[in-house]
């Protein structure tokens, strides 16, 4: 098993074991920057990190809040949307049009929770567990809302690089669409907006045909 950052110039002793845990969870998921996700950057010729996208998402939540389709605790949606990718840190980015990622995606997932969480103190340990599950579920309207604006963050970042993506071959006007139709349980009026988008970018051409 890989070691922990930490593990490589350990936190001096007098610190207390608590503040330590946490300190030490800390410096781990500094390897969030350092997973690359399949999406395009807007501004530079470079793939988006996991960083990069939870900072985006947590943006997107304070701007876009008006068009939740229920009403939302923002900060509480935040934290949700932050939590949400730090599992990828040992499960790595699953590209949603790359079939054989997605197949494996939910074990690999559960097995990175279960490594990642359990570093943080029991108490704290549960609570983020729990709202990583409950993202996961989409239980929750804040839960629902994060997981349309994780749709679409992508699918915008795809219509300015004139496809992005949508150029993989598992991409198509059906899955793209299918991908889409996430959004509509958080945000109906952000749904039509990515709608208009993909009809746009499939008469340009980005998009195949189903």
């Amino acid at each position: 098993m890989q070691e922990r950052l930490i593990d490589r110039n350990p936190l001096p002793p007098g610190i207390g074991a608590r503040l330590a845990s946490q300190l030490a969870f800390v410096a781990e998921v500094d390897r969030l920057k350092s997973v690359l996700r399949a999406s395009l950057l807007a501004a530079e010729e470079r793939r988006e990190n996991d960083a990069e996208h939870s900072w985006h998402l947590a943006l997107m939540v304070i701007v876009l809040a008006e068009y939740a389709e229920e009403p939302i605790d923002v900060g509480r949606t935040i934290q949700l949307v932050v939590i949400h990718d730090l599992i990828e840190i040992y499960a790595g980015d699953s590209p949603v049009y790359d079939p054989a990622a997605v197949r494996t995606q939910a074990v690999r997932e559960a097995a990175a929770a279960d490594r990642l969480f359990t570093q943080l103190p029991e108490d704290q340990a549960a609570q983020l567990r729990a709202m990583w599950e409950e993202y996961e579920a989409g239980t929750t309207p804040e839960a629902r809302f994060g997981r349309a604006l994780d749709r679409v963050e992508p699918m915008l970042l795809n219509w300015l690089n004139e496809g992005g993506t949508w150029g993989m071959p598992g991409a198509n006007l059906g899955t793209v669409r299918a991908r889409a139709a996430g959004i509509e349980p958080g945000s109906s009026r952000l749904h039509a907006a990515v709608s208009a988008l993909i009809a746009e970018s499939t008469a340009r051409g980005w998009i195949r045909p189903e």
